[in-house]
């Protein structure tokens, strides 16, 4: 067989000989651009000026102005030196030399002398608990709670009549909770006497709102006379008065009785 008719082999070995050229061309174009910087960043452009520090100053105080004048008179009148100088006598003059008397500066002030330690110290240690009298701690008293009454309060149409006369009543709580404002709507004929009764808000207890109930229903009010003919007269004569009747509780409701302990005889 001829070589020409040979077949053709599957991978080329031939010599890359078109990758050599091109790595050597991107190294040479490579180190020229870095030259090309290098002469535009170093050569081109001028170099960094250095700035000299600025020069040290001294200022002056001088008595030229004001605030130099007051300074210098601070100066002068803090001055220690001042409290140890000599003092010419009260009598001498200023041309005449004599002898001057120094004056110390204790003479003016008299220092605050400490007292001397005493001749024998004790060397022993000090006991963590002194002996000496326990204080005696009194506790306040309690004040005693001030009774609170259980006040009725009427709305303006019933107190046009005048003051109503109770029944004394206890009244008691069957729960725990304090109770609220109770209040209620009444209605009074010509003679005081409570006709009507209708609760409007519960204090939180049916029995306690009950038990103020029948307070109201049993309280008799002044008697009053009407005219034949008035406002609010009935057909068979009699008027009716109706009105708002609030009670504030107090602290003279007696509270709801513990429940026994299981168990308890």
């Amino acid at each position: 067989m001829n070589a020409s008719t040979a077949a053709p082999l599957l991978f080329n070995w031939a010599p890359p000989r078109g990758r050599n050229l091109a790595i050597t061309g991107f190294l040479i174009a490579s180190l020229g651009a870095h030259a090309a910087c290098f002469y535009v960043f170093q050569i081109v452009y001028p170099p960094t000026v250095s700035l000299t520090p600025a020069p040290e100053r001294v200022n002056l105080i001088s008595s030229n102005s004001e605030e130099g004048a007051a300074l210098l008179r601070w100066v002068d009148a803090e001055d220690p030196a001042l409290a140890s100088t000599t003092r010419r006598p009260p009598g001498a003059k200023l041309r005449l030399l004599s002898d001057a008397q120094h004056v110390p500066s204790y003479f003016a002030s008299e220092p605050n002398l400490k007292e001397a330690p005493p001749l024998t110290v004790d060397l022993r240690v000090p006991s963590a608990q002194p002996p000496g009298p326990v204080p005696a701690l009194r506790r306040a008293r309690p004040k005693p709670v001030e009774a609170a009454p259980t006040k009725v309060t009427f709305s303006n149409e019933l107190d046009r009549i005048g003051q109503p006369k109770f029944v004394p009543t206890k009244f008691r709580a069957s729960a725990h909770e304090p109770p609220q404002n109770a209040q209620f709507r009444i209605a009074l004929d010509e003679q005081g006497a409570v006709r009507y009764c209708f609760i409007l808000s519960s204090s939180g207890d049916a029995a306690l709102d009950e038990q103020a109930r029948e307070h109201l229903a049993l309280s008799r009010f002044p008697a009053r006379l009407l005219p034949s003919g008035a406002e609010g007269s009935t057909s068979n004569g009699n008027s009716l008065v109706w009105g708002m009747a609030t009670i504030d509780w107090g602290n003279d409701v007696a509270a709801a009785n513990a429940k026994p302990t299981p168990g308890a005889p």
